[in-house]
């Protein structure tokens, strides 16, 4: 419980510095994925769906999450990869008005053309990644034409790089096609990253496809069954360990099917009061260089 009563002392006393939480490891990254379930801007939400007083309900628990994994892990995450997002303003209102304020967290953000209007993002720290060279990576059809669906994020932090991936979805007549493609793009993208010069890269996020059938706990709940479509690739110098973050705060009972499952914002135009319909991962990353 130490690093998050210092994490929260650092959010609401107003003069306590940031680098009173414990520093990052040199030889090591803390790396949490997560996608948070329409994080989106009520400003321009037309449904009514999303309210200012449900948006700033949601960040306080994505904050939340973020220290809960801290104290879990004994550090602050290095970053935190993030998937549907609205733009960038909900991004800043995250750092701004919860309790990761005072932390030194930065915004990895380029609007995508998404037909939903939904990003990928990552917020770093600066005193990991004093160096950030980012970059948003379209993907493309057969006939040349950016597909309207969500960008590869890519973030370069000298000899190290991220892919941060939202996969097209599972709906449609073509959709194993564009994931296809995705894929595709995603390995393309590592490899150059590796070419030129980059030790190790990992490319983390929501692949909607149940690509790890290893029988590990799954981060989304369909129908009763878990299902593990978010995960990790690793390239080049590094070892990665990956688990997903269980806790109470993030789950509830299932009460079609039994057992427990994510507590989810919204079922369909319902508003439920959770905070995603998927668990976040929570990537120790070694590097070997």
């Amino acid at each position: 419980m130490k690093l998050t009563m210092i994490l929260l002392l650092s959010a609401l006393l107003p003069g306590m510095a940031v680098n009173s939480a414990p520093q990052p490891h040199p030889d090591s990254l803390l790396l949490v994925s997560w996608n948070v379930e329409n994080l989106l801007d009520y400003r321009t939400d037309s449904t009514g769906r999303h309210t200012k007083s449900r948006f700033r309900s949601k960040c306080s628990s994505i904050a939340k999450t973020i220290l809960l994994i801290a104290d879990s892990e004994g550090r602050i995450p290095d970053a935190v990869a993030l998937m549907e997002v609205g733009d960038l303003f909900v991004l800043e209102q995250l750092l701004r008005n919860t309790a990761l304020r005072k932390l030194d967290y930065s915004i990895l953000h380029f609007d995508s053309p998404d037909r939903r209007g939904i990003d990928c993002a990552l917020l770093y720290r600066r005193s990991s990644f004093p160096e950030c060279e980012g970059k948003a990576l379209h993907l493309f059809d057969e006939n040349g034409r950016i597909m309207t669906t969500r960008d590869i994020l890519s973030a370069r932090f000298g000899p190290f790089a991220l892919l941060v991936n939202h996969h097209p979805s599972k709906v449609g007549s073509d959709s194993e096609r564009r994931r296809s493609i995705a894929m595709a793009r995603m390995n393309f993208a590592a490899d150059s990253l590796m070419m030129a010069g980059c030790r190790a890269v990992v490319a983390c996020g929501d692949f909607n496809d149940d690509l790890w059938e290893d029988g590990s706990q799954g981060t989304i709940k369909y129908n009763g069954a878990w299902e593990k479509i978010d995960g990790h690739f690793l390239w080049g110098e590094a070892a990665v360990n990956e688990t997903v973050f269980l806790n109470s705060f993030l789950l509830e009972r299932d009460r079609s099917f039994g057992g427990m499952k994510p507590r989810r914002s919204f079922s369909g135009p319902r508003f439920l009061g959770g905070v995603s319909d998927h668990l976040p991962l929570v990537l120790r990353i070694k590097k070997l260089f």
